[in-house]
C-alpha cells in the first residue's frame, strides 16, 4: 500500500495584493456549469504528498537520495498510473532529412530549415516535420524555443516557403489538406520575428504528426508504428497520447543536437494547454531540455488536481480518454487516492528552470492550482540548492516572479500571447545571461 505522507495547503486566497478571479465571471461560469468548481470558498480540504518522502518513508535529507531513489520512483509513478510507458525509448534507426534549407528567410534575417524525422528510419514510414528559424545575426549556435503546434507548420508565419503537408482533422478523424489561405493563422501565438530579434531560433513541428488527437488515435502515428511491441494486448499502463507527444518532442531534441548551428544546451522546451501538459511531461523526463515552460496546461499539466477547481480528472477523461493511461481513469473522482500530484510533475524538472503560466480568465484550467504546485514544488528546489520560487504569495496580475521556477498570470484569456513570449525570453536571458535584445 502506498504510504501517503502530506503536506498541507492554505485554502484562502493568498496575499492581500495578489490575482483574485473576477466575481462576476466566477458567478457567471457556476451558473453555466453548476457541477464544477468555481468558487474557491468550494473547494475542498486536502493534502499533498510530499515530495521529500519516499515510498517507504525515507525522509529526502540530501540530493543523493533525490537522484538516486525519490526522483526515479515518482518518475515511475507518473508513468505507470498517468501519462503511460513508451514501449521503445527511441528507435535505433531513427532518420533525418533536411528537405529545405534557405538562408535568406524573412527578408533575410532569418534561416529556414525543414527537417524530416523519419520515427522508424524508412522513407515511407511514420514521419516528423520540424520547421525551424535561425537569427542570421545572432551568433552560432543558437538557443532556441522548441515546441509543438496545433494547425501545421505552415500556420505558424506568413512564409510561402512552408510546405503544406496533410494534416489530421481532430473532429473529421481523417487527412486533411489546409488550404493556402490558412498560412500563417496562428501567426499571433508564434511571433517568428520578433522572437528572432531577441537572439532567440524557434522549432516546431505539428503535434498530430506524432500521433492524432482523437479517441481511437491508437491506430496511427506513432502508436501504429511502435504498439505492437507490447504484445497482443495494449496494457493498463501504455503510452497515451500526451506521452507520444512527448516521445516526439525528445526525437525533435535528437536532432537538434546533431545541428551545429542550434545550441542544443540551451533549448527550452514549450507547450500551450494540452501541449504544455506535454511539454511539462518531455521536460521532467528529459533532462537535455534546459528550460521547460507551460502556457495555461491546467488539469494534467501544472494545476493540482485534488483541488477539484475547473476541468477534473473526471472531467478531462471523459472529453479525452486518449490522453493518458487507461490506469489513470481509476482516479475519476478519486483525486485523493493518487499517490503523486501535479507538484510532482514539476519537481522533477529540479533544479533546471521551469515556468508556469496562467491566465486571468481561464478559470477552467485553474491559475491558482498552477500557482500553488509550483509552489509545492520549491522545496525540491531549495534542496538542490537553487532560490525555487521567490514569493510566497499569488503575485498580481501581469505581474511576473522569476527565480528557477517563475510564474505569471496575464490579462486575457486561454491563449499563447506575444506577452507571455515576451515574459519566457526574459526568463531565458536571465538564465542564459544574454542580456536583453
Amino acid at each position: 500500500m502506498l504510504m501517503l505522507l502530506v503536506v498541507t495547503l492554505l485554502q484562502t486566497p493568498e496575499g492581500k495584493g495578489g490575482w483574485q478571479p473576477n466575481p462576476d465571471l466566477v458567478r457567471t461560469l457556476s451558473e453555466k456549469q453548476p457541477h464544477v468548481i468555481y468558487d474557491e470558498a468550494k473547494v475542498p480540504n486536502y493534502t499533498l504528498p510530499d515530495p521529500l518522502i519516499c515510498l517507504d518513508g525515507t525522509k529526502v535529507t540530501s540530493p543523493e537520495i533525490w537522484w538516486k531513489k525519490r526522483r526515479p520512483e515518482i518518475l515511475e509513478l507518473f508513468r505507470t498510473y498517468m501519462y503511460g510507458k513508451v514501449p521503445i525509448d527511441k528507435s535505433e534507426n531513427l532518420k533525418f532529412e533536411i528537405i529545405d534549407c534557405d538562408r535568406n528567410a524573412l527578408e533575410g534575417n532569418a534561416t529556414r530549415k525543414q527537417v524530416r524525422i523519419y520515427f522508424t528510419g524508412e522513407t515511407n514510414g511514420h514521419s516528423m516535420d520540424l520547421l525551424i528559424y535561425l537569427p542570421n545575426a545572432a551568433p552560432k549556435p543558437v538557443p532556441v524555443f522548441l515546441l509543438l503546434n496545433f494547425n501545421g507548420n505552415h500556420a505558424i508565419c506568413d512564409d510561402p516557403g512552408i510546405k503544406i503537408k496533410p494534416i489530421w482533422d481532430r473532429k473529421a478523424k481523417k487527412l486533411i489538406i489546409p488550404p493556402e489561405e490558412s498560412r500563417g493563422s496562428d501567426a499571433k501565438a508564434f511571433p517568428v520575428r520578433r522572437i528572432l530579434s531577441r537572439g532567440y531560433g524557434i522549432a516546431t513541428a505539428h503535434y498530430c504528426d506524432i500521433a492524432p488527437d482523437f479517441p481511437d488515435s491508437f491506430k496511427y502515428g506513432v502508436f501504429q508504428a511502435f504498439d505492437h511491441l507490447f504484445g497482443e494486448k495494449r496494457p493498463q499502463d501504455a503510452w497515451g497520447a500526451i506521452s507520444a507527444w512527448a516521445w516526439g518532442l525528445s526525437r525533435a531534441m535528437d536532432y537538434i543536437e546533431t545541428d551545429k548551428e542550434i545550441d542544443s544546451k540551451r533549448v527550452a522546451v514549450l507547450g500551450h494547454s494540452r501541449l504544455g501538459k506535454t511539454a511539462l511531461w518531455a521536460g521532467a523526463q528529459d533532462e537535455r531540455f534546459a528550460i521547460v515552460i507551460s502556457n495555461n496546461s491546467g488539469c494534467g499539466g501544472a494545476a493540482l488536481s485534488r483541488r477539484r477547481y475547473g476541468e477534473t480528472v473526471a472531467l478531462i477523461n471523459k472529453a479525452f480518454p486518449h490522453w493518458f493511461c487507461d490506469n489513470f481513469k481509476r482516479y475519476n473522482d478519486k483525486e485523493d487516492e493518487l499517490p503523486f500530484d501535479q507538484h510532482m510533475l514539476i519537481a522533477l524538472i529540479a533544479p533546471r528552470p521551469v515556468y508556469i503560466a496562467s491566465a486571468d480568465e481561464d478559470l477552467w484550467a485553474d491559475p491558482r492550482g498552477e500557482f500553488l504546485a509550483a509552489k509545492a514544488a520549491d522545496p525540491v528546489y531549495k534542496l538542490l540548492k537553487t532560490d525555487g520560487l521567490p514569493t510566497e504569495d499569488m503575485p498580481p496580475l501581469d505581474t511576473p516572479v522569476m527565480g528557477r521556477i517563475g510564474y505569471h498570470i496575464r490579462s486575457g484569456r486561454h491563449a499563447l500571447t506575444e506577452y507571455d513570449w515576451e515574459r519566457y525570453m526574459d526568463f531565458a536571458d536571465l538564465h542564459y545571461k544574454l542580456g536583453q535584445k
